[in-house]
């Protein structure tokens, strides 16, 4: 962990109530995808907690939604300001058992940290296959630049107004795994837990206090007993889970 102020270089809309913000400054301590960061928000206790969708050349790139006073308040912030940021918290995702053709899986604001994902997984030669799930195509986000990565990308969008119609899981029989890795909203995940076919990793979302470990509020059982989301995970291989 380590405490950085960094610059924002762009905060911006990419729906009605998700943004896209970049922030300049000392990334070195973000070593892999589905790692996070805390950052503090004027006005408010507790700091936000944001998974990195990319680093790179001194930017951290960050998405989020806006869901209560202090993302909004967020939204707001604009280019030159500067962020409270504690960064390269968590864990994140393993990608030693990926095997050729890994499987990313995201639903809503869990797609941004499988994009740095696809990218390191990409760079070791996997043929990375990404589905990505939304309630309506005007909350697709993302999928372009996933297609750059060279990945090969399925939406699938609730009501049927893009992709395939239905969930993350309704588009599982179009690909051939090896391994998957998953981000979303708990309800996505157990069902994506009980509708794969391989071993694969979970990256899950809880309620933080401080976000490295202190205070023990985002603590969660697994087969080995309780561990804490913001510390030992957010990731978790799908093994230890207990739903």
């Amino acid at each position: 962990m380590k405490r950085v102020i960094f610059t924002v270089t762009e905060n911006r809309p990419l729906t009605a109530s998700v943004y896209k913000m970049s922030l300049s400054g000392d990334t070195s301590a973000v070593t892999g995808a589905g790692q996070f960061v805390n950052l503090a928000v004027e006005g408010f206790y507790l700091r936000r907690p944001v998974s990195v969708c990319d680093r790179a050349d001194g930017i951290l790139t960050l998405i989020y939604k806006t869901v209560g006073g202090g993302t909004e308040k967020l939204s707001r912030i604009k280019k030159g300001a500067k962020l409270d940021v504690l960064t390269g918290l968590g864990n994140g995702y393993n990608l030693d058992n990926a095997g050729k053709r890994p499987l990313l899986i995201g639903g809503g604001v869990g797609v941004p940290p499988l994009y740095l994902l696809a990218k390191d997984l990409i760079k070791r030669g996997a043929d990375v296959s990404v589905i990505l799930g939304f309630n309506t195509a005007d909350e697709i986000f993302y999928k372009e630049e996933f297609e750059k990565t060279g990945a090969k990308v399925y939406v699938t969008t609730a009501d049927g107004s893009y992709g395939v119609k239905g969930f993350v899981t309704d588009a599982l029989d179009k690909v051939d795994y090896t391994y998957f890795y998953a981000c979303g909203p708990e309800p996505m995940l157990k069902a994506v837990y009980n509708e794969t076919v391989t071993d694969g990793q979970f990256s899950f979302e809880e309620r933080m206090g401080c976000g490295f470990g202190a205070c023990m509020g985002c603590s969660r059982k697994t087969v080995t007993g309780y561990k804490r989301v913001c510390k030992e995970g957010p990731v978790f291989d799908k093994g230890e889970i207990l739903w």
